[in-house]
């Protein structure tokens, strides 16, 4: 039990905490802008999936990394423009066109993974982003270590979450995405589409999905292979939820899973007796548990999952 509490002012558990909720913040980002306009985006398991791919095979084929990223970011827009083309100017179920995503874009990236790089015995790795000591910061006592020792795509990922914020609250762009969520049809007696704007934000958003997935791949790890994201769209779709739709909620949200999953990481190695399994379940049931304590007072934007036609009331 001593050993259990020691490990939570372990200043490596926290940095942890930090890298693994990365590409849940990006993801979480990318939901929150999709369904802030109203499109509920299931796309995301499979979007992240063709970005980690794609972003680890640019690289792999010899662009940079930072190019690895745009390229991601790219193949995400593209899954997002066909899920927002098949959702908002054509109607259909926005449930369906999203598990179809998924379903595509996982098969796709395998498929071209397979086809493209030669895979021996071992898969074939990149060399990933690596951790950056920034001066002076690095070096401040227990805040040193686990803020300014992360690689660069961590940053990012917190820039993005004030940059979403304010533009969201304090910018027409946002106030125009919030108000297609909520009613499409006031923003077009404004003057505006609400159909761009719906299919601009779900392109935006799966974009930063994509660009989540790639952190797996050039980041946290440095080769790619069918599954690896296991599950963690959906975690971001609950996020989305238990953020309540706002971004810096989704930060915590993020950061809250990841706690949960690098403590029963480290938790394995000092409880005895304990089935591995049960560790490995323990951050679902718990950010389950949170869900749905916070979920019971969230507002869901009015024109989720509704269909806009012009004209129509």
């Amino acid at each position: 039990m001593t050993e259990a509490i020691d490990l939570l002012f372990n200043t490596s558990l926290w940095a942890a905490v930090l890298r693994i909720a990365t590409p849940l913040i990006f993801g979480v980002l990318g939901a929150l802008l999709c369904e802030r306009a109203g499109v509920l985006n299931l796309g995301i398991e499979g979007i992240m999936t063709m970005g980690a791919m794609t972003g680890w095979l640019a690289v792999y084929l010899g662009l940079p990394l930072w190019l690895g990223l745009v390229v991601a970011a790219s193949s995400g827009a593209v899954m997002g423009l066909l899920h927002a083309t098949l959702t908002v100017p054509l109607g259909l179920s926005q449930h369906v066109s999203g598990l179809g995503i998924t379903l595509f874009a996982s098969a796709l990236a395998a498929y071209l993974y397979r086809l493209i790089v030669e895979v021996g015995d071992l898969p074939p790795t990149i060399e990933p982003f690596r951790p950056i000591d920034v001066p002076f910061l690095s070096d401040i006592p227990i805040l040193g270590p686990v803020l300014f020792g992360q690689a660069a795509p961590t940053y990012v990922a917190l820039a993005a979450v004030i940059v979403v914020a304010y533009m969201l609250a304090r910018t027409p762009v946002g106030l125009a995405i919030r108000m297609t969520g909520e009613n499409p049809h006031a923003v077009e007696a404004q003057g505006l589409n609400p159909i761009r704007i719906r299919i601009g934000a779900v392109v935006a958003g799966s974009a930063l999905m994509a660009v989540g997935g790639s952190f797996l791949t050039m980041a946290a790890f440095d080769s790619f292979f069918p599954g690896m994201v296991q599950g963690r769209g959906w975690i971001c779709i609950a996020l989305v939820v238990f953020a309540s739709w706002r971004p810096g909620k989704a930060l915590l949200g993020a950061l809250l899973f990841a706690f949960f999953d690098a403590y029963q990481l480290r938790l394995q190695t000092v409880v005895d007796g304990v089935p591995y399994q049960l560790f490995l379940m323990a951050p679902y049931v718990l950010s389950i548990l949170a869900l749905i304590f916070v979920a019971r007072r969230a507002e869901v934007p009015a024109s989720l999952m509704v269909p806009y036609r012009r004209g129509e009331r």
